[in-house]
């Protein structure tokens, strides 16, 4: 668990189900944690450094461990309206793009690689959270990237180009940190690196 700006942790841990190392956050004025994974700490770090009020996801897909989190501390789970057909019965409260979160966060669409891909924008951390529509795949200091092809669907350039003019329309954002699902956050410079990528 690393805190890399004041009250902003990030935490990585292996996803049983897809085989990879992916990437979680704490935010500690907004009582929240983002796509959440159980810690190498466990639960217990929570209890003595932010107990959780809400769960937030920047995908349907990134509901991961929330179940945990809310059975043991009662908190919210939050995602996108458009995915609400992926929790079944699991207990999860819609939010809309334009929404603003508890703890100012706001919420702002993506889409292009899946209808309720999400960024959200953290203004006091300057901070955005990513889903899947960017990622790094290898050290601290990679690039960022697109996901394969085989992953974008039927038309992937079209994707990468919706995605691009997303990322594009959050450069008007006020961000200095990148979280990023897949892969390392950029704590410094990750407005300048998403503005490298969306314009490639």
């Amino acid at each position: 668990m690393d805190e890399i700006a004041p009250g902003l942790f990030h935490y990585s841990a292996r996803h049983e189900r897809i085989g990879t190392v992916v990437h979680s956050y704490v935010l500690r004025d907004a009582a929240a944690v983002l796509d959440p994974m159980i810690p190498e700490e466990g639960l217990d770090w929570f209890e003595s450094h932010v107990r959780p009020e809400q769960v937030l996801l920047t995908n349907r897909h990134h509901y991961r461990h929330a179940g945990d989190l809310a059975e043991r501390f009662g908190c919210v789970v939050r995602a996108s309206r458009a995915g609400m057909h992926e929790f079944g019965d699991a207990a999860v409260e819609p939010f809309d793009p334009g929404d603003t979160l508890p703890g100012g966060i706001e919420v702002h669409e993506v889409g292009a690689i899946c209808p309720d891909e999400v960024a959200l924008f953290i203004p006091s951390a300057r901070a955005l959270a990513c889903a899947d529509g960017v990622v790094r795949w290898e050290g601290p200091g990679a690039p960022l990237a697109f996901v394969p092809d085989d992953l974008l669907g039927d038309d992937p350039e079209a994707v990468k180009e919706g995605l691009r003019a997303a990322y594009r329309r959050l450069l008007e954002l006020d961000f200095d940190t990148l979280l990023l699902a897949h892969g390392n956050p950029v704590p410094a410079g990750g407005r300048r690196a998403l503005e490298e990528f969306a314009g490639s």
